[in-house]
């Protein structure tokens, strides 16, 4: 079996967040992030002890790292010259390198980082691999796999929280770029009657139908579909969502109103806030109003109605 590659991206601690933000927006693959700044805290808030190893204590703390993980299927070189293209566009000093290595070395170093979490006022995200205490939310049961989407990153949650201003029981959600399914999965759990997922990835579909059937879902109610953007897509729908990036939200808003019931939301995440002006130029390009606007971390969520 072929191997996979390892790439890993040293960067100043201080730009690990935005590095690693890059990263995971880039390579739909599991990363996982080495930042020892707050060693002793993590210790403590993880395992409950503050005995730590010394090769731990001795690791430079102005230093961070991102490791990303490419399939034999891909290119490693393309996604290095994409990574590198993008960390310097941002000003990120950037170290890259590449090394071979199996995917169950992998798999458990970012698993480890992927913890339940409550998203906005209704819902828990809980892996599979861990129990958790619904506290009277919807629980969200995910196994993310190799496609992008366990519901950390701050795109996701912005799209999360918009969604539950929006979803009722007569609600059909499109959701466009669907990653591993959470957003339309979680607009079935918030009570939506039907929801489509789409995404061009192979993978990502896969993922995206065995995370709906985890939380009871399959069709005709759950449908995922393999497809570039909407060329698979037919109906209309109340709330389209696309948690996907900058110039792909540009280029579809040209053709999403078509799949727009009246009165339907257009919401809009993985939109770095370099990239915003552009986005909302398309808004008003093609007869979008911004009804609201969420942002944290340096990436913003639109909520648009034509």
């Amino acid at each position: 079996m072929s191997e996979w590659t390892e790439v890993k991206i040293g960067v100043r601690a201080e730009d690990v967040d935005r590095a690693g933000d890059i990263a995971t927006m880039v390579v739909p693959y599991g990363i996982y992030i080495e930042d020892y700044r707050d060693l002793e805290e993590q210790a403590w808030e993880i395992a409950h002890i503050d005995l730590i190893d010394e090769e731990l204590l001795k690791k430079d703390r102005s230093r961070a790292f991102v490791h990303v993980y490419i399939s034999p299927e891909e290119n490693p070189l393309e996604a290095v010259a994409f990574l590198s293209e993008r960390l310097s566009a941002e000003g990120i000093e950037n170290k890259i390198e590449t090394s071979e290595c199996k995917k169950e070395e992998w798999e458990n170093n970012w698993k480890q980082y992927f913890h339940a979490m409550p998203v906005g006022k209704k819902l828990l995200i809980r892996p599979l691999w861990e129990d958790a205490d619904a506290q009277g939310r919807a629980v969200l049961s995910i196994e993310p796999g190799l496609a992008f989407g366990s519901g950390t990153h701050e795109t996701t949650r912005l799209c999360l929280e918009a969604l539950e201003e929006y979803i009722t029981p007569d609600t059909a959600v499109l959701d466009v770029g669907c990653g591993s399914g959470i957003l339309s999965v979680a607009s079935l759990l918030l009570g939506a009657k039907k929801a489509v997922g789409v995404d061009i990835d192979a993978l990502a579909v896969k993922t995206a139908r065995e995370n709906g059937l985890v939380n009871g879902f399959k069709e005709p109610e759950y449908t995922v579909l393999e497809g570039n953007l909407t060329d698979k897509v037919s109906g209309k729908f109340d709330v389209v969502v696309a948690n996907i990036v900058a110039d792909v939200i540009i280029m579809f808003c040209k053709d999403v109103a078509s799949f727009m019931k009246e009165g339907a939301v257009f919401i809009t995440s993985g939109i770095i806030d370099t990239k915003e002006q552009d986005v909302v130029n398309a808004f008003n390009k093609y007869g979008f109003k911004i009804k609201a606007r969420r942002n944290d971390k340096g990436w913003v969520c639109f909520e648009c109605e034509r």
